[in-house]
């Protein structure tokens, strides 16, 4: 079992930046990779970012790329998500999953955290 707590949401204006944090416990040991999803109100979930575990490679989706930064932290059990340039289109919980092998399938959720951005 994997358990991910996201902190770091809030409100800020457009254009401002955000932190989010996604601490991960229990087997981290077994992770393969970590992405951040987001959903907005009245929409499905949509990814956002990865990044391995243990080889740092990291991918986007095309709507934050040059604005969103994944980073991990193995030492901490913690993998971030630099939020900058933010638009009101950003609007949206964000939540954090782990992925323990490679698939099409993300085995563990956090609970997420609000991100709202206003024009």
């Amino acid at each position: 079992q994997v358990q991910l707590v996201e902190s770091g949401g809030g409100l800020v204006q457009a254009g401002g930046s955000l932190r989010l944090s996604c601490a991960a416990s229990g087997r981290t040991f077994s992770i393969y990779l970590m992405g951040w999803f987001r959903q907005a109100p009245g929409k499905g979930h949509e990814f956002v970012a990865a990044v391995g575990w243990s080889g740092g490679d990291t991918t986007y989706a095309d709507p934050v790329k040059s604005r969103f930064t994944i980073s991990r932290d193995n030492a901490k059990n913690t993998v971030y998500l630099q939020l900058n340039s933010l638009k009101p289109g950003d609007t949206a919980v964000y939540y954090c999953a782990a992925q323990m092998s490679a698939s099409d399938s993300w085995d563990y959720w956090g609970q997420g955290t609000q991100v709202t951005v206003s024009s």
